[in-house]
């Protein structure tokens, strides 16, 4: 692995062997020689490559993984951290701003339900007792690897929601077509460690660090019209804002 990346190292140079590594890493990921998801040849041999000494191997590969280039998995290795997507935090469907971004996501529908609202879903969106909603959970992929497990509840009285429709469209989309102009939403973004559930879906450990998001999103008329609960892989994935002082 080291002679295909053309590693090279200078002992003359003031620079510490460890950071010519994480450098030549570094380059070889921005480069594309590198690319996300590929595997890394294990510190030992790494080392013997290079004739290098363990410990300045894995200091290298520990200042690589705190920068976020690299991940170390159980039973895999370490790999070159795939590409991260990145959002504007606004008023948008993650379907939308992939496809505007170029990338060809796919969805997976985990489950589906028209139900009775629960009290809490009935408060989130102002419903009356004894209104129903769609209830459903959708594994959100880009090239084919998971990004997001995304849960939402919309209301029923808007247009008609199934199955097939989610797997090939966005869920603003959708609603956008039946007539719905989003208007304002709140949001919550915060972050869990993956549990036994969403780990293997998401393809990565229990315990892994997930973005998380809740929203309700409200139409121009001042209807609330859905609310989601969405997880995503910390590694791949975060929001964008601009902040303005008052």
């Amino acid at each position: 692995m080291a002679n295909q990346l053309n590693l090279s190292i200078d002992r003359s140079s003031p620079v510490p062997l460890y950071h010519q590594i994480v450098q030549g890493i570094e380059a070889a990921i921005h480069g594309g020689v590198l690319a996300p998801g590929s595997r890394l040849d294990n510190e030992i041999a790494l080392a013997a490559q290079l004739n290098l000494s363990r410990p300045t191997m894995r200091k290298a590969m520990d200042e690589l993984v705190r920068a976020g280039l690299l991940v170390r998995k159980r039973g895999v290795g370490t790999q070159v951290v795939s590409s991260q997507v990145s959002r504007p935090l606004e008023l948008s469907s993650l379907f939308d701003d992939l496809s505007r971004s170029g990338s060809k996501p796919t969805t997976e529908v985990l489950s589906f339900s028209h139900i009775d609202a629960d009290d809490a879903t009935r408060e989130a969106l102002q419903l009356l007792a004894g209104s129903k909603v769609y209830h459903f959970t959708r594994l959100r992929k880009v090239g084919g690897k998971p990004l997001a497990l995304m849960e939402n509840w919309v209301r029923d009285d808007i247009t008609a929601i199934d199955e097939d429709a989610l797997r090939a469209k966005g869920l603003y989309s959708i609603l956008r077509s039946a007539g719905v102009n989003f208007r304002l939403a709140n949001q919550r973004i915060g972050a869990v460690i993956a549990n036994s559930y969403q780990a293997p879906l998401l393809d990565t450990e229990a315990g892994s660090a997930l973005v998380t998001m809740e929203r309700t999103a409200v139409d121009d008329t001042g209807r609330a019209v859905e609310k989601g609960h969405h997880v995503y892989r910390g590694d791949s994935y975060s929001f964008e804002m601009t902040l303005v002082q008052r």
